[in-house]
Formats: structure tokens, sequence, C-alpha cells
């Protein structure tokens, strides 16, 4: 009877081909442009390999955990049924399977988990005729790739990169081992979550491995004593690049909305590994500095510990589960307090000591004075971070929010993208969706369109206070005022703009016509709607996002050319075939014209004047070099705080502010607030980049011109130069009358 039931039953299996054509679900990677990758998107994290890449001692090891004679039997092991009978038997109940690995592969693919005679005995004729059409090595990699290891990870290859941040080929015996325990039992041996069982099914592993001879007693022994060091950081890449990896995605979700998560796609982004590290480091460091000038606001939170046994007790881990780390800045729980010395508890059993200068930002908060809701006392949770001399402090997760952007001026690819503090605190990409005001980094687009208008750099425009009256304002009174209060008359606008005059730069617009202005400005891809034609534009009253401002500025830095900033270079198939792919146009295409490149030149040559001698004349002395250009803004009651500037082979911007606009506090400029982490990204692009200056085009003519400091060399287009007034020639007393 059972032989008829398998002779109807065999030919009615489901075909192989899902087997025989592999095509798991891979995810949608990102990449950079130097081929790291930042960002995976998917159900299953996966990473295909092929059967020769996977290392002998994994291969050994998941036949000592899983099935010994793989390589002896038909898909069915009879005896490994029968010890596993004999087993449980005396065991007095269910202690071991005899599932082979070609059962396994039948079961992922084809069967549900569930427990029944009926279901074992399609699995069995499965495994035969898996292993009639395959060859053994077939249905090895099949496992390798398709078993589930925890962590949302689907094959050893992608296991390996999860808790351990390796490639396959690069894992240990001992790494090995620990891999080859998960497919028992993912969740009750996952090393993350439960790592006392990880242990001990790994030392299962390596006891079964020296038992049949796939590794030496001595290997065994070092396997044993070497501490695994198992990921458990959220950020599982090369750098951190969210607010890029998630546009990236965004535009593959639009284009290929068809199994986008499961297809293999690959998107390489325009952004450098190295440029991408500098702007991170460089925002967070500029948060940190911020928040440190505005002084600690007390605890994070209280946990109970009256139930706490030790120092050592893993219920401290327990109570520190709700807070996660956020890169370098780790959350503690306070053991012991006084004003010399804080003793915390951190996550993983480490004891820190906090002292001297550690203590110093949070000083106020230990004393017994201080608000008890605030406090620094046994039971608090607190931020502890190392410093430069990796010693600990205490600080604390920043409210302020931050971005930063730099593109290349010649193509418009993006070469680093920071959207906010944290991604994953905000995921509000305040990079390319904040409408901010510009404040005086607005002012080079007023100034560069009073150019067209016939100003030059030496033009003279009184700096005086000003007042439009109702009549023009339609509401009251504007009685607008330079940011220190002070006046200084008559003077070049090439002053003027080093020094943010906000007098000057309305006298300029006035001088040029609002609406003239309110135009010009699109040309450097701003929208006219967002800058209402009144006086005010002349502060940058409008509003921008940082992308615009990129964008904006390099057309400065490129010598007059519009090109439009882009992210995604490449997106590629599971086959590595090219199916979507950005050709940008390059600056240098006359088409893409928006400025005189005369005005550009000269634009340029201001603009370095604010980094050497103006308001951001910290980037100059800092970065010594002389061809930086830029501008600081600042807006009203220091809301909104930037620094946009260039040298000729990369553009960048950077602003900071709250989510929910409010003061800053005072002294907060864009020369404070916003360019030290301009000149922190800049310092590690351009260290090995040599000095360039914008060449001269041709239509210019260059006069002395008088200043309060003595001569000094300008230039004029050509059609503007100022008229010089010859002398009369002295009388000659032999002339003759003319008729």
């Amino acid at each position: 009877m059972v032989a008829i039931v398998l002779i109807l039953t065999y030919p009615n299996l489901p075909s192989l081909e899902i087997l025989t054509d592999y095509r798991p679900k891979i995810p949608l990677r990102v990449y950079t442009a130097d081929n790291h990758l930042i960002g995976e998107f998917g159900e299953e994290k996966r990473e295909l390999v092929q059967f020769p890449d996977v290392p002998d001692v994994l291969k050994h090891a998941i036949l000592a955990a899983e099935d010994e004679r793989f390589y002896q039997h038909g898909g069915i092991d009879a005896l490994g049924i029968t010890r596993a009978a004999i087993s449980n038997f005396l065991g007095g109940g269910r202690r071991q399977g005899a599932s082979t690995i070609t059962q396994q592969v039948a079961k992922n693919f084809f069967l549900s988990s569930e427990k029944t005679y009926t279901r074992k005995i399609y699995e069995a004729l499965l495994a035969f005729k898996i292993e009639h059409n395959l060859t053994k090595d077939q249905i090895f990699e099949l496992y390798i790739n398709q078993i589930y290891l925890g962590q949302r990870a689907y094959g050893f290859g992608a296991a390996a990169q999860i808790y351990f941040g390796k490639q396959l080929k690069e894992i240990s015996i001992a790494e090995a081992a620990m891999l080859a325990g998960l497919p028992k039992a993912p969740s009750a041996f996952n090393p993350v979550v439960n790592p006392k069982r990880a242990g001990l099914r790994q030392q299962y592993v390596l006891r079964r491995m020296r038992e049949l001879g796939f590794i030496t007693p001595e290997q065994h022994e070092s396997a044993l004593k070497q501490p695994l060091v198992v990921k458990r950081e959220t950020n599982d890449y090369a750098v951190h690049a969210e607010y890029v990896a998630e546009m990236a995605r965004q535009i593959a979700a639009e284009s290929f909305p068809a199994d986008v998560y499961s297809r293999g796609l690959k998107i390489y982004t325009t952004v450098i590994k190295n440029d991408q590290e500098a702007a991170y480091r460089s925002v967070r460091r500029n948060a940190f500095d911020y928040d440190r000038r505005h002084g600690y606001r007390g605890a994070e939170a209280y946990v109970d510990l009256s139930d706490i046994k030790s120092e050592h007790d893993e219920a401290l881990d327990v109570l520190l589960q709700d807070y996660d780390d956020n890169d370098d800045l780790h959350p503690a729980i306070v053991l012991d307090a006084t004003p010399k010395q804080v003793r915390a508890y951190r996550r993983g059993g480490e004891l820190i000591t906090i002292g001297d200068s550690g203590l110093k930002f949070a000083a106020r908060m230990i004393d017994e004075k201080s608000p008890p809701n605030k406090r620094i006392r046994r039971g608090a949770v607190i931020r502890v971070q190392k410093d430069d001399k990796n010693n600990w402090r205490i600080a604390q997760m920043p409210e302020i929010e931050s971005a930063f952007i730099s593109t290349d001026p010649q193509t418009g690819a993006i070469r680093a993208l920071v959207g906010g503090f944290d991604f994953g605190r905000n995921k509000f990409n305040h990079a390319t969706q904040a409408w901010r005001q510009p404040g005086s980094s607005f002012k080079p687009f007023i100034y560069s369109g009073a150019l067209e208008k016939g100003f030059s750099p030496a033009s003279i425009v009184n700096d005086e206070p000003i007042s439009i009256p109702a009549s023009v304002t339609g509401s009251q009174t504007w009685e607008p005022k330079n940011y220190d209060g002070k006046y200084e008359g008559p003077m070049r606008i090439r002053t003027a703009l080093t020094k943010s005059k906000n007098m000057v730069s309305i006298r300029l617009l006035q001088a040029s016509g609002v609406h003239f202005i309110q135009d010009y400005v699109t040309r450097f891809g701003f929208e006219a709607e967002k800058h209402p034609a009144y006086l005010t534009m002349a502060l940058g009253a409008g509003s921008v996002t940082p992308w615009q401002m990129v964008a904006a500025y390099s057309v400065f830095a490129n010598g007059g050319f519009r090109i439009q900033p882009y992210i995604v270079s490449q997106i590629r198939d599971d086959k590595d075939q090219v199916i979507a792919e950005a050709h940008p146009i390059s600056a240098g295409d006359e088409s893409l014209r928006a400025i005189d490149a005369r005005n550009a030149y000269l634009m340029d040559s201001m603009l370095r004047d604010v980094t050497i001698s103006g308001t951001a004349a910290r980037a100059g002395a800092t970065l010594k070099r002389r061809d930086l250009a830029g501008k600081t803004g600042t807006t009203n009651e220091h809301v909104d705080a930037w620094f946009c500037g260039y040298q000729r082979t990369v553009v960048g911007c950077s602003w900071i502010g709250f989510d929910q606009p409010k003061n800053m506090g005072k002294g907060e400029t864009g020369g404070s607030a916003a360019l030290p982490a301009w000149i922190g990204y800049m310092d590690k692009v351009l260290k090995d980049v040599p000095q360039t200056f914008m060449p001269q085009p041709e239509g210019l003519a260059a006069l002395d011109v008088e200043t309060p400091k003595g001569p000094a060399r300008e230039w004029f287009y050509f059609e503007n130069v100022p008229p010089v007034v010859e002398p009369e020639p002295p009388l000659d007393p032999d002339a003759k009358p003319v008729d």
C-alpha cells in the first residue's frame, strides 16, 4: 500500500525549476561611487555566494552540526534516523532530529513548517527527487544561501556580515562554528539575543568538528578560547550615509516599483566614502560643540536599581534596552555619583569611571542643589562619549539639527550629504526638504545682479541707516540695521560684502530694482515666488534649501554655469547590467551659461576676500589657503546660521538650526555656528589638493583705485570702465590760431 502511494505521489511532486533556476530575494543595495555599501532595503538580508567561494571551515562546521553523512546518503540518512530514534527513546522524548541538508532544502523551498506525517513523507520524496536532479555541491550551495539564520539574515554570507561584520571568506573556526549552530534554532542560539545559549551551541559544533577530524585538538582548544566580537551596532555599513541611501531608495522605488526590494537592484550614488565620512564627522562634532556651549540639560531618565544585586548584574542590560547607542554616544546607568567622580554601567558589562575634565560639562547637575528631576545620581541614565584623548566624558544628545551638502561644481555630482544630526532620531532630510531663510548667505546673488546693472567691486555705496516709510512698505516703517550696529559711511561694495553690511545690500537691491533681482536669482536655481520682490530680499528673507544653495554657489565656482545636482549615477540589475544611468551636462557647455564669465570672476574675487579678511576669515586662517571663497549667513534672532562656500573643485554648504525655528543663542552666527562644520569637511577633502584660482576671462580691465588703505587694483567690465579725464596740454606760445 505504501509503495502504491509513493508511486502515485512521486510524479505529482512540484517542479524543481525553482532550484535549478535559483533566484532568491536579493535586497535593494545602495553603494557609494567608490563601491562601499551604504544601505540595504528588503525583507531578507542576503548575500549570494558561489559554492567554490565558501571556505572549507564553514562547510565542515555545517556538516558537523547538521548532516555529517551528507556526501554519503541519497537524501535520507537511514543511519541518522535510527540513531535519533534510539536517542529519543532512551531520552524519554524527542531529543534529536534527523533531517538531512537535502530535506531542509526541500522544506525551505516547497513545504511549510507543520509537523505532520504527510509533510514528512513529501519532504522525503522531494529529497529523493532533488538528489536525483542536482549534484551534492549544488544542493549544499542552495542550503548555504537559503537557510534563515536570525536577525533577518538569509544565508551564511549575510549572517557573517550581520553578526561579525566580515566577508564569509574571512571568518575563523570559532566564528564558523557559531554560524553553523544557528539553523537548528535561530532565535534560541542567536549570539545577539542569547549569547550564553549561542556559546553552548558553538561548543557542541566545535566538539563535533574535532570528533569528525575536521579540526585538530589544538585548533579545537584555540577556537574555544577565541573571544567572539559580535556586532551590536545599528549601522552595518562602512560609512554613515543613511540620508543618501534613503534618497536612492526613493528614486529606485519610483523608477522600478515592481519587486524593487527583492530583485537585486544595485544603486551607485555619486557620494565618495571619504567625503561622506568627513561630512558626517564634521557635522556631529559641530553639533556637539554647539550643545556644549549651551550647557547640560540633566539626566535623560531614571531606572530602579533596587533589585540589582551587583555592579555586573545582567539585569542592568535589560534596563538599558530602551536606550539605543547613537554612534559614539552611549547610554549608561549611574551607579555612584559625587562631584569628583561618576561611576556608570555601559551595555555589555563595562564599568566606566568619569572624573576631572569628563565631569565639567555636567558639573552643575551633580551638585545636590541641582533640580531633583535632572540630577546625576544613582539610577540616572546618562550619555557618555570618548574625548579626543580617549577618556570618557558626560555628553548628551544635541537638540540642534544640522545639514551639510557638497558637490562637484563641474558636473553637479553630490560628493557628500548629511541631512540631519541622526537619521534614527529624525528622518526628515534637512539638506533637501528644509526651507529656511538664508540670511546674508543670499547677498552674493544680489551683488551679482548689481554687477549686471553697471556696478563694479569698486563702486561706492553709503553704509548709513536707512528708513523705508510705511507708504512704500504698505504696512509700517522699516528701519533695518547692520548686524553689529556699526555704520562706516561710503565704502566699496567689495568691502561691504566682506563685512556683510546690510545697508549696502539694501541700497544695491534698491538701485538694481527688486523685480530685476527677483528674476535674476532664478538663473541660480532659486524660485522667484520664494523670494518676494521686497527690499527684505537683500537680507535673505526668502526661503531656500541647502540643496539649492550648493547648486547656486556652484555657478560662482565653475565660471558661470548652472549645473544640476544629482545623487544617483547608475542603477544595475541582478546580472550587473546597467538599466538606468545619469548623463549630466558639465560646466563649460554654453547651453548651461547662467551668468557672464566676468561676473563669476569678480564675484569669486570678492567672495575670496570674505574668507581672507571678512566674516569667514577663520576659514582661510585655519586651512591656510587663499583659494577659498564663500559667505556666512545669519537670520534675525539667530534662528538660522549658514556658511556656503567653495574651492574650485568642491562646493559645500553648512546649515544649523532647530527643527521648530527658535533663537539659537547670542553669538550663534554663520561664522561661529555653521562655518566650523564646513572647515572640518574641507580640511579633509582638500588635504592634497593644490591651490588653484579662476583664470581671468576676456572683457575685463584693471585700474588702480583709491581706498582708505591706499591705492588698490580693481576690475571693471570693459563697457563700465570709468572715464579718465586727460589734463589739458600747456599752451605753445609759437602756435598759430586755428581758423
